[in-house]
């Protein structure tokens, strides 16, 4: 049995978050709303990590911080133009989305 946490991230327009989100290499999975006109739902994944998306104000707010462990921390480095620093913990870099939610992105862990 899989068991995980998909967190949720505030955004305002989820179609702008998508985009960014892929340049992180995350996909869009599925998207939601109850009508026209009315605030987007949608998940993305890269691999097995998962993202809810949401426009709703009350699911989440502005200003969260997840840690993503990547494969190759080079190539999202080289994607946005940035490089890894050195932490007491190893090598990691900080972005901040549109939205001013945080990420930490990291290597992935030997053994993980």
């Amino acid at each position: 049995m899989h068991e995980e946490v998909v967190p949720i991230l505030r955004v305002r327009d989820a179609a702008a978050a998508v985009d960014r989100y892929a340049r992180l290499g995350f996909r869009q999975q599925w998207e939601h709303r109850f009508e026209p006109g009315l605030p987007v739902f949608t998940e993305v994944a890269r691999g097995r990590v998962r993202l809810y998306l949401s426009e709703h104000e009350g699911d989440a707010r502005p200003d969260t911080l997840l840690y993503l462990r990547v494969g190759d921390l080079d190539a999202v480095a080289a994607e946005f133009g940035v490089r890894a620093g050195e932490t007491p913990w190893g090598r990691e870099l900080r972005l901040t989305d549109p939205d001013g939610n945080r990420l930490r992105v990291g290597p992935v862990v030997a053994g993980d």
